[in-house]
């Protein structure tokens, strides 16, 4: 059994009966306390679908929760569903928008490297991978010139998601973004 501090985002764990998928993680040193760091999780019952925030300690012990990844491709959107085709079997997952909120501003047809995350079968979750490719549908026009500076500007992508990129970028261009830190990594390879 893992520790509260072992436990990673996009993780499955058993709670109070339940399980849960872990959406966000949420470290703090509080002052003047002895011991050491809490945990704040933002999870998700896995049946329910309700959010619970709890808070550990790290030293709390956790048991985790089978959890089964398969390759897959977004497919479409069905109402507030969308749906992932396995790369695989071919198998339908359908998630609730709101419970990938977060990913969807990083994936479209073309996105590669998408895990859906399974937990007794059902879909919970997706797994991305650390860097995808999107193309830049508005920016303000490109500085000729401005390449070697370090001036950024606001670009929105086919998905919605806004990012800082450098001046000398344009609408039409394709980027790579860092999922992580929301950044702009560069140019794709065309």
């Amino acid at each position: 059994m893992p520790k509260a501090s072992d436990i990673k985002k996009n993780a499955a764990i058993e709670y109070n009966g339940s399980v849960y998928f872990v959406k966000d993680i949420e470290r703090s040193v509080p002052q003047g306390r002895a011991g050491g760091s809490l945990y704040r999780m933002r999870m998700y019952d896995v049946v329910s679908g309700h959010k619970v925030d709890e808070t550990f300690k790290d030293s709390d012990m956790l048991t985790l929760a089978d959890l089964v990844k398969r390759p897959s491709m977004f497919s479409y959107t069905d109402g507030d569903e969308y749906v992932f085709m396995d790369n695989e079997d071919f198998t339908p997952y359908h998630l609730n928008k709101e419970s990938i909120a977060d990913e969807v501003l990083f994936i479209n047809e073309q996105t590669e490297g998408v895990q859906v995350i399974l937990i007794d079968g059902s879909p919970v979750g997706l797994d991305l991978p650390l860097v995808v490719e999107l193309e830049i549908t508005d920016t303000e026009p490109s500085v000729k010139g401005n390449s070697a500076t370090a001036r950024t500007k606001p670009a929105t992508m086919s998905t919605g998601l806004v990012i800082q990129v450098p001046e000398h970028i344009s609408t039409g261009d394709v980027v790579k973004i860092n999922i992580e830190e929301r950044r702009f990594l560069g140019r794709a390879g065309k």
